[in-house]
């Protein structure tokens, strides 16, 4: 199908995070990935913004233009905006507007309300879809890690995202036990910001803060070389600017408590976890994904917690949209892992 219709219908998945959006297109793989951030001007009600440049607005901006985060904890906290913002993504992707009726495949976080569900699967809707079909993030995120989901052995993953972290086995082509906790990156940002305001009288941005982790911050000691960053911001006592020296072990102090109940999460689970799958996971270990996958030194945490061999995917920060769209790539085939539709 090489003609115009092959165009008419392109299927997507969107893995609508707290922190960016990914969306997938069927044939053509992940064709956008920008932080989920929307720049509103409120006195004309208009979108100045969305993505990349509504991110880099954040903190910034006069008093009448507002940069919003339409997702807080993995759901739909303002749904006009995640419907404006969903609309735009898929515009953006499909240039000729009046054709773009695609089917959609959603990631949500495992532990969501039915009420939550709806509110994604309407803005779905709105947004212009012709059908909307929901999976969770915790099975997109193990399919996309290339875990073998439909064998009847225990495969168990630990998605880290922007705001909630999801644990789950899953044994033939379903979620067997799972918990959903909303800690996340930004919960680690916010630590890092009060720890500053308590340790050095500092006040930083959310952007300084989540700028710090990535470059030293870690879950474990690493052994190596203690790495250091300039911290600026604003002196709580004077009020002026000013700038600290902020060492790899203030930020490990700092996100202690998020990572602890990342951890917990995972030895919860593990704990509610069927005796024979115990033993598949203990053979083959624990996959973790998602952007916070991607702090030093948490692989290195788990495993002295857990005793559990860890592997942290590969495609990390976009498992869960490769997940989904592998979903849209063979409907047939992975029907069983959507969620049914809730009667309404």
């Amino acid at each position: 199908m090489t003609n115009n219709l092959a165009f008419l219908g392109r299927d997507m998945a969107v893995d609508l995070g707290t922190a960016n959006t990914l969306v997938y297109v069927r044939g053509r793989g992940i064709v956008l990935n920008e932080p989920s951030v929307v720049a509103l001007n409120s006195s004309t009600g208009k979108i100045v913004a969305v993505g990349i440049e509504a991110k880099q607005m954040i903190g910034r901006t006069p008093s009448n233009i507002t940069a919003i985060r339409p997702l807080k904890d993995g759901v739909i906290a303002d749904f006009e905006i995640t419907e404006r913002m969903l609309r735009y993504f898929i515009q953006k992707i499909h240039r000729r507007r009046h054709f773009a009726k695609p089917r959609i495949v959603v990631a949500v976080p495992s532990g969501i309300t039915s009420v939550e569900h709806r509110a994604v699967k309407e803005a779905g809707y709105q947004a212009g879809a012709r059908r909307v079909y929901i999976i969770e993030e915790p099975m997109a995120a193990a399919i996309g890690a290339g875990l073998p989901v439909h064998e009847p052995t225990g495969n168990m993953v630990v998605d880290i995202g922007g705001g909630t972290t999801e644990v789950a086995v899953i044994s033939m082509g379903g979620i067997v036990t799972s918990q959903s906790i909303r800690v996340g990156g930004d919960e680690l940002d916010q630590s890092i910001m009060t720890f500053a305001k308590k340790e050095y009288s500092l006040m930083i941005g959310e952007r300084t803060a989540e700028e710090l982790k990535v470059a030293i911050g870690s879950a474990f000691p690493t052994g190596g070389e203690e790495l250091h960053a300039e911290v600026r911001g604003r002196d709580l006592v004077s009020g002026l600017p000013k700038t600290v020296v902020m060492s790899a072990a203030d930020v490990r102090q700092a996100i202690e408590e998020p990572v602890t109940a990342i951890v917990d999460a995972v030895r919860t689970t593990l704990d509610k976890c069927p005796p024979e799958l115990s033993g598949d996971v203990m053979d083959r270990g624990v996959a973790v994904t998602g952007g916070g996958a991607l702090l030093a030194g948490l692989d290195g945490r788990l495993r002295h917690e857990t005793g559990m061999p860890i592997h942290v995917a590969e495609n990390a920060l976009d498992s869960v949209a490769v997940g989904s769209g592998t979903c849209v790539e063979n409907y047939e085939r992975l029907s069983q892992v959507l969620v049914p539709e809730r009667r309404r």
